[in-house]
């Protein structure tokens, strides 16, 4: 007999608790996002290139550090699935390191558009963009400390040979990295989308 096909529905029940709610905030985030792009386009941007107003170095700096930070969580998966912890740790370092690196270089942007007098005072679309930014930054920290969460347990369970089999056996253990790496993935995603927008107002 040929299996059915199952639903979308089925495919949802049969998710991990921890899997829906990561997706449902990732489409409540993504509709925050969707609509303050939007109002910032319609705010005015025309004023940027009228006063001649570039986009901020910095900006084009944090783009480069979480494209590489989006290499560096893509291969937390494969070194768990090598059982290689070691490897895992220090990619899960480095994910974070950059992690801490764009957000710094986020503040040295805000820097910069306030040199050039774009701050909350002036038109809408200055506004936006910190607040845009801005959000941006919270969801990242939100998952940088998740990294720190895991780090610490990897640690802990690393000092004897055998919760490390155990840990590194465990499908919630890989479930847990999968989810990691797709919303890290989706934040990428969010700023590649965020600074298109800046660069085609600028």
């Amino acid at each position: 007999m040929e299996k059915t096909k199952e639903s979308w529905l089925q495919r949802v029940e049969k998710m991990h608790p921890y899997q829906t709610m990561m997706y449902l905030g990732m489409f409540g985030s993504g509709l925050i996002f969707l609509f303050l792009t939007v109002a910032f386009l319609a705010s005015g941007t025309g004023y940027f290139e009228q006063y001649g107003h570039k986009i901020p170095k910095a900006f084009i700096l944090s783009t480069f550090v979480i494209l590489f930070s989006g290499y560096t969580v893509s291969k937390l998966l494969i070194y768990f699935n090598e059982e290689n912890l070691e490897k895992l740790k220090s990619n899960l370092v480095l994910t974070a390191i950059l992690g801490v690196i764009f957000t710094v270089l986020q503040f040295f942007g805000w820097r910069e558009l306030t040199m050039m007098g774009v701050d909350f005072k002036g038109l809408p679309s200055g506004s936006f963009l910190y607040i845009l930014s801005g959000i941006h930054i919270f969801h990242l920290l939100g998952v940088m400390i998740f990294s720190i969460i895991m780090l610490v347990q990897y640690n802990q369970n690393g000092k004897s040979e055998i919760q490390q089999i155990l840990m590194l056996t465990n499908p919630f253990e890989k479930m847990r990295i999968r989810l990691f790496t797709t919303y890290w993935h989706f934040m990428d995603l969010i700023w590649l989308v965020l600074f298109l927008v800046f660069v085609l107002t600028f």
